[in-house]
């Protein structure tokens, strides 16, 4: 890169460019506070820690806006607000997926400091990830599928507690709890058992009783969302598919919320982390498990709607079943099976073409 003579060093009380500079910034984004670096002209010229505070540190940045040429902050817990506030002030930004940062071999050492000047050596490189920004409707969307999988683990979890406590107690568990039927609930609560395991467990069933109610009132919700007027076209698209229902629609939905960013099949695979991933050395080639990048909640329901579609669709048990004799593996199959059930909802989504039988 060229440097370009410059008329004024930044200083440590003000920030500006001369005509012809080069800057890019990368920014360290935390609760309390924000670590940031400068480069002008290829050169990092200074690091400082500011408040978490997003109208000072686009007034800040502000005079750097002649000739900023990007500013990049990896995604985190504290979401896209930072983003959004610099964007409204016409300043270039891009959010990096933390997955896609470039890490040293060497890494002996590590802080906001250093975290925030790799970014800005990076940020003029093509070597960053860029995630989708979503605005805050679609964010809020998304929240309430994400609290139900938040939810749903924790029905998951109390049940892994009652099944833990039958089996250290050698208490028998009652027909038909590995569905978790009503039937097998009912029998657990009607045990005669100590009265302090009683009280464990009626604990525990009085837990998971709420758990799951919550889950359904957020179904309930979701089912709402699913035929408002920004979701409900896209849903009946996604949903005239086999096995795809409205959670796993307005998951799909939600999660992939500027589907026409993605250019091909290959990429939505990888946005789930449902590709292989690939060792080659010489003339030798493996393919490795699943990449698994992305929400692992995902996934799994794309994984639990293909094997729906398997069932319903006479074509895709075809398709399965060749996977099957290919890998040897049920698991792998059904994996292979969610990967193009993601790529044909993506190509429906975008197209607004109904399902066709698999090829």
């Amino acid at each position: 890169m060229t440097k370009v003579a410059r008329a004024k060093k930044l200083s440590n009380k003000s920030l500006s460019v001369v005509n012809g500079d080069v800057v890019y910034v990368g920014l360290d984004v935390h609760k309390k506070s924000i670590h940031a670096a400068v480069s002008v002209n290829g050169r990092l010229e200074r690091h400082w820690v500011m408040p978490a505070d997003y109208a000072k540190v686009v007034a800040k940045l502000a005079p750097l806006q002649a000739g900023l040429k990007r500013v990049v902050y990896e995604a985190g817990p504290t979401g896209f607000g930072l983003a959004r506030a610099l964007a409204a002030a016409g300043l270039p930004i891009d959010v990096i997926a933390p997955s896609k940062t470039p890490q040293p071999a060497d890494q002996s050492a590590k802080s906001d400091r250093l975290d925030c000047i790799a970014l800005c050596e990076y940020a003029p490189t093509n070597r960053l990830g860029v995630v989708a920004v979503p605005s805050e409707r679609q964010e809020a969307d998304r929240q309430v599928q994400r609290l139900r999988d938040q939810v749903v683990r924790k029905v998951r979890r109390v049940k892994q507690q009652i099944k833990s406590l039958l089996l250290q107690y050698s208490i028998a568990e009652p027909e038909g709890l590995a569905n978790w039927s009503r039937q097998s609930v009912q029998a657990l609560r009607e045990l005669t058992l100590d009265a302090e395991l009683r009280f464990c467990l009626d604990e525990l069933l009085t837990e998971l009783g709420q758990w799951q109610e919550q889950v359904g009132r957020i179904n309930g919700r979701i089912e709402q969302l699913g035929r408002t007027d920004r979701h409900g076209a896209a849903v009946a698209v996604l949903t005239s598919h086999p096995g795809v229902g409205m959670i796993t629609a307005m998951t799909f939905r939600t999660e992939l919320h500027q589907a026409e960013r993605v250019s091909d099949g290959h990429q939505v695979a990888k946005y789930f982390g449902l590709n292989p991933r690939v060792r080659q050395s010489g003339l030798t080639r493996r393919d490795g498990p699943i990449a698994k990048t992305g929400r692992g909640h995902v996934r799994a329901i794309l994984i639990q709607a293909a094997w729906r579609w398997i069932a319903q669709d006479a074509s895709a048990k075809a398709v399965y079943d060749r996977l099957v004799r290919n890998t040897g593996l049920p698991q792998k199959a059904i994996v292979g099976m969610a990967r193009r059930l993601a790529i044909r909802l993506w190509r429906m989504m975008t197209t607004g073409e109904v399902y066709r039988a698999a090829e």
